[in-house]
């Protein structure tokens, strides 16, 4: 289907790994889905964001431990400078304090290089929709961290969302962009994005990313495959 963020035409994505091999790795898995291309690759945080400038992606892979501006840096600078880009977070550190930190920096998704390769496909389709992602292992390590510091409040105010509203919080838990859940649930797109609104609201969150969290943490999401 169409996204509302593509118009139809492919995810258009940005590499950013120093490994020449990860690259070709991550462009291969890519090339599996006629929806997503690859427009360019680069070796550090500083060339993706020139790259990104020229190409005009629509969403951005970076490794965290690159040479001059690493990816959490970069991740601030795309956050700031071209803000109509996806970020996601791709690298073999899933340590907690990376993940917080890259959440805290912007980045709309976070996705280990151990995934399967369909999260990394998942993720791209998810992001470049306009929604966030991430994976099934860093959801359960977020909210096993949110949940271990907040023993005071251990859930978010759930009862204050209507039964449409929690549909929609799964919704953008599981990824999807307004179209798709308008799609899911019968409705419209304008519907939706009020409908999210007012969940962020309730939840008192920033962003899709943090209305996700509260989504896996609340276990709204349905086993992988269900």
């Amino acid at each position: 289907m169409e996204d509302e963020t593509t118009g139809g035409r492919p995810v258009r994505v940005l590499v950013a790994d120093d490994e020449a091999m990860v690259r070709a790795g991550v462009r291969a898995i890519l090339a599996r889905d006629p929806r997503v291309e690859v427009v360019a690759e680069a070796g550090d945080g500083r060339e993706a964001l020139e790259l990104a400038r020229r190409h005009r992606p629509d969403v951005v892979l970076l490794d965290i431990r690159m040479p001059g501006l690493d990816g959490l840096g970069a991740a601030a600078r795309f956050h700031r400078e071209l803000p109509g880009v996806g970020v996601i977070v791709l690298t073999t550190f899933g340590q907690d304090a990376y993940i917080t930190r890259a959440l805290e920096e912007g980045a709309d998704g976070f996705l280990l290089k151990a995934d399967d390769p369909r999260e990394l496909l998942d993720g791209v389709r998810a992001v470049g929709a306009g929604g966030a992602y991430l994976s099934p292992r860093v959801a359960a390590r977020v909210v096993a961290g949110m949940r271990a510091h907040r023993s005071a409040h251990p859930h978010r105010p759930l009862d204050r969302l209507t039964e449409r509203e929690r549909d929609v919080l799964a919704g953008v838990g599981a990824g999807l962009s307004n179209a798709e859940i308008g799609d899911r649930l019968h409705l419209v797109e304008g519907t939706v994005k009020a409908h999210v609104s007012a969940v962020l609201t309730k939840l008192g969150v920033r962003n899709r990313v943090e209305a996700a969290i509260a989504a896996h943490e609340a276990g709204l999401l349905p086993p992988r495959g269900a």
